[in-house]
């Protein structure tokens, strides 16, 4: 039996004041084991981001924050974090401001910290003119078909600091958190996927490896829209992979010898697939820049200059002061072949 909604308003209290007091036995008597699933069924992404603001407003209590910090602002740019996170969040916020002599957390300090909780701290790092200009470019590229793709999730900030394991990082904002994803939307996100290594070879005529985990990124999205989520013209609506992965369902081996549920020929059919819808976005990607070869020019100034930049310093180095969204290229309509059955 679902709750009412205003059963639904006391139990959500309850568990956001639990989540702050890190009380987890307060935190079972608010959320028994066999109501937890009928509760998360009906607890709407706008709730989600509200138990955000909620949390953040507790974990900023008493702290000065500048005029230009918005906690429901913030909450919308932090999907997926929990309330450890934005505890983490809120003191190193704290703290980058008092080490810069602030009377108040400004929003730059609140943007400084995600990119320490998300990447882990910036690194001091010392690398070649050369080297630096290509990784503004890798960014710049991302940051561009982030503004000009339709469906793709707005871009808030660019930045070419080292952090952790990254050289530059494009800040890509969720409008809010999404519970499905539509085919433009991933085709988007694959396309976007490819803008840095399409940066790299419209103005360098090379590739380095720092697209690898684009490229990973890009390959896994890919097959996972072709195999789980229906949305190959050549395969049709069906579902190719283990619901929960290799070890998840055992769907794995029921095929000839304990392997995967369908013969070769499907395999080749989805390798295919694969290979075709990341051959489209990377084609893509390259014409958008290609055409916007003096917005990215831009961009990648104004990094070297500055090393990172919010969106409206992106907007100014750009000049995309209102987005000309691009039109979508057609994907390739694919009739089902007989021998990929």
């Amino acid at each position: 039996m679902h709750p009412t909604a205003a059963e639904r308003d006391a139990l959500f209290e309850g568990f956001a004041r639990a989540l702050f007091r890190q009380d987890m036995d307060a935190l079972y008597e608010v959320v028994s084991p066999g109501f937890v699933w009928r509760y998360h069924d009906g607890v709407s992404a706008e709730r989600v981001l509200i138990g955000r603001e909620a949390i953040l407003k507790v974990h900023t209590r008493g702290v000065p924050l500048a005029s230009d910090v918005h906690l429901t602002e913030l909450a919308s740019i932090t999907p997926g974090l929990v309330g450890a996170d934005l505890r983490n969040l809120a003191n190193e916020a704290a703290l980058l401001a008092a080490r810069r002599n602030e009377d108040s957390i400004r929003q730059k300090d609140v943007l400084d910290a995600l990119e320490t909780v998300v990447l882990g701290p910036a690194r001091a790092l010392v690398m070649r003119v050369e080297e630096r200009t290509r990784i503004a470019y890798h960014e710049g590229g991302h940051a561009i078909l982030g503004l000009l793709l339709p469906g793709a999730d707005p871009v808030n900030r660019v930045t070419i600091v080292p952090h952790g394991m990254a050289l530059g990082v494009t800040y890509q904002r969720p409008e809010d958190d999404r519970h499905s994803y539509s085919e433009q939307y991933l085709h988007a996100r694959i396309v976007g996927a490819m803008g840095g290594r399409a940066a790299e070879e419209v103005v360098f005529d090379s590739h380095t490896t720092g697209a690898e985990n684009d490229m990973q990124q890009a390959t896994d999205l890919a097959r996972q829209m072709v195999t789980r989520w229906g949305m190959s013209a050549r395969l049709g609506p069906v579902t190719l992979a283990p619901r929960d992965g290799p070890s998840g369902t055992g769907l794995e081996n029921i095929g000839l010898g304990g392997g995967r549920p369908y013969g070769s020929a499907v395999a080749d059919a989805i390798d295919a697939e694969i290979q075709r819808l990341l051959e489209e976005a990377a084609n893509e990607a390259r014409r958008v820049l290609e055409n916007h070869r003096p917005e990215l020019d831009g961009l990648a100034a104004a990094l070297l200059e500055h090393e990172t930049l919010d969106e409206p310093g992106i907007r100014r180095a750009t000049g995309l002061l209102v987005i000309p969204r691009v039109a979508p290229v057609p994907l390739q309509a694919r009739v089902p072949s007989s021998d990929a059955r």
